[in-house]
């Protein structure tokens, strides 16, 4: 198969794929040539290079520029921090994407916590379990760390599964996680992940379990996975459109974090942090009216908690470019959104 992508930028001047590399600098060049030189570039490489000169080939003139510039920015900021950095973030619209360390596998802390919502309503939908079910709150679940049921007295309060649930990603309760994870079984959490294409994203201890932690028992995930489950949410391919808005109900009551600090007031997010020593991540949606995008961050090696306020800057970062793409005409000019053509 050969591929030739010819792209449009300006008037009179057409380019080939790969007018950037001086071993393709002619459109001219022969098939066989062109063939050779793909040869010698990863496939998954191409792959991703087509994809996005697709994606901006339906944007505003010379947007591209912009997406360079963008993402030249990211990297700066993953490469400033201590440790090692991870984004990934995706336009819902288009499917354009942004890439830094994507593939590379993080720990995860509470952002795992959303696969074990996931998985909570999914046996619940099969009639496992109703979400209004009561559980009592007895010593054998509680353990440190966030949240509040550690601090309620032993078999006195009773809660329902939704309550768990709700706890679990607000107060991101690790008592209501324990219990829930108990509920629904580790292996079922990763057999659900694994159904939906999902084969880094992994639980594979309770919360607040050092020893675990200690033997590489982590729970794991990519950014470029987390923003697929955003992905999956938003778009209500998880058992049906139902589910999916209520988890993402849920995802989106308030709560503190890096990526919404980045954020303009009042801009409705789904998303979930999640922190462990020397590791933080965040997976969100969010809700920009012209254009909604997912968005995850994880670093790990951290010190000083600097990845907060990176994540800060880069939610800024990734709302101007959303916010622009929504907002500009062809050529660059800002109207309302709805007298785009």
């Amino acid at each position: 198969m050969i591929f030739a992508v010819r792209m449009h930028f300006q008037p009179g001047e057409t380019r080939c794929f790969g007018d950037n590399d001086p071993a393709i600098s002619s459109s001219h060049l022969p098939l066989n040539s062109l063939w050779n030189h793909a040869m010698q570039k990863p496939l998954l490489q191409i792959f991703a290079h087509l994809l996005l000169a697709f994606s901006l080939s339906a944007q505003p003139e010379n947007w591209e520029v912009v997406h360079e510039k963008t993402e030249a920015k990211l990297w700066e900021i993953a490469g400033n921090v201590s440790g090692v950095m991870g984004i990934a973030a995706l336009d819902l619209t288009s499917g354009e994407r942004f890439g830094v360390n994507e593939n590379m596998i993080f720990p995860q802390g509470s952002a795992i916590k959303i696969p074990v919502l996931m998985e909570v309503y999914k046996q619940a939908t099969e009639g496992k379990f109703r979400l209004m079910d009561l559980r009592w709150i007895d010593k054998e679940h509680k353990v440190g760390g966030s949240g509040i049921l550690q601090q309620l007295g032993d078999h006195t309060s009773q809660l329902s599964i939704r309550d768990l649930a709700i706890l679990m990603i607000v107060l991101s309760d690790n008592t209501a996680t324990n219990m829930l994870i108990d509920l629904v079984g580790m292996e079922n959490v990763n057999r659900t992940m694994s159904s939906l294409g999902l084969t880094q994203t992994r639980l594979q201890r309770r919360m607040i379990n050092a020893a675990a932690s200690g033997k590489g028992e982590e729970n794991l995930s990519t950014p470029f996975e987390a923003v697929r489950i955003m992905e999956i949410l938003h778009r209500g391919e998880f058992l049906n459109r139902q589910v999916c808005d209520e988890i993402l109900e849920i995802l989106k009551k308030p709560k503190s974090g890096g990526l919404n600090a980045g954020l303009p007031a009042n801009l409705p997010a789904a998303f979930k942090p999640g922190g462990i020593p020397g590791v933080s991540t965040e997976w969100a949606i969010v809700y920009l009216k012209e254009r909604p995008y997912a968005v995850a961050v994880m670093e790990k090696y951290e010190m000083n908690g600097e990845a907060k306020s990176a994540m800060k800057e880069i939610s800024r970062i990734l709302y101007d470019y959303f916010w622009r793409l929504g907002n500009a005409t062809r050529y660059g000019t800002y109207v309302e959104p709805a007298l785009i053509k």
